[in-house]
């Protein structure tokens, strides 16, 4: 059996799928976006996190079984309202058995995996024959863009997405606006060129900026430099996806 470390879990959650939901956010990150609004998020160890006059500890460890009974407990709420449990990060992929040994205890809950596709393709055609839906991360398309606001190659996340295509499973490809970093048209261009075509895509969706994010690096005694204007509007234009008959929501 494998441990996890989990560093929140939001209960009765409309936003992160289907119906009402639990969101599991399990900790540690490969990737380092100048834009993650979760930074307590990336390290894979607890650490506190620090602010005048108090400390909290980020980073709770769990058995699959602890976890599961847990999750358990909401069973019925999920089912009367189509909802179900959601593993997201950080990155689910990181802890991809722990993950999977959680969701073999579940009694019937619909599972939704939220991830960045960075993993090994071995732990994510694991995971997909285990979950339901996948909430897929698509930021930049041009290599050399996405290794310097993300700190890392793109081209795992595109040969993942390639095997969730083919995998049967359905997802929702999922895009966070940053101000002249992923919302360029040529961008977002690139990413309604990829993704067009793909069997099992439900829609594509235009996420908002989380503008409070920079908040949070303080106290994980980090610096937050997003190396853009994170005060200016955001383009939320879907024509581009429009166009191509390409569903597509701004969230």
């Amino acid at each position: 059996m494998t441990d996890g470390i989990i560093f929140d879990i939001r209960e009765f959650s409309v936003h992160d799928g289907p119906g009402i939901r639990t969101t599991v956010f399990l900790k540690g990150c490969p990737m380092a976006c100048t834009w993650c609004h979760n930074p307590e998020g990336q390290s894979s160890e607890p650490q506190f996190l620090r602010s005048p006059g108090r400390q909290r500890l980020v980073g709770t460890r769990f058995t699959p079984k602890a976890l599961a009974a847990k999750l358990n407990r909401h069973a019925k709420i999920f089912k009367a309202n189509e909802g179900g449990v959601t593993f997201s990060g950080g990155e689910p992929l990181l802890q991809a058995a722990f993950v999977a040994e959680v969701i073999d205890l579940l009694n019937g809950i619909h599972v939704l995996l939220d991830t960045s596709g960075y993993g090994s393709a071995g732990d994510f055609r694991y995971l997909l024959k285990k979950v339901n839906l996948v909430y897929y991360d698509l930021k930049i398309i041009d290599r050399d863009l996405h290794r310097r606001f993300t700190g890392c190659d793109n081209k795992l996340i595109l040969d993942n997405l390639h095997m969730l295509a083919d995998s049967g499973v359905p997802f929702v490809i999922r895009v966070p606006l940053v101000p002249d970093v992923t919302d360029t048209p040529e961008n977002l261009n690139a990413i309604a060129r990829t993704v067009r075509g793909l069997p099992g895509m439900l829609r594509v969706d235009l996420l908002p900026f989380n503008r409070a994010a920079g908040a949070k690096y303080a106290a994980a005694g980090m610096k937050f430099e997003p190396g853009f204007n994170e005060n200016k509007p955001v383009n939320q234009d879907t024509s581009i996806f429009e166009n191509l008959e390409i569903p597509v929501r701004a969230a």
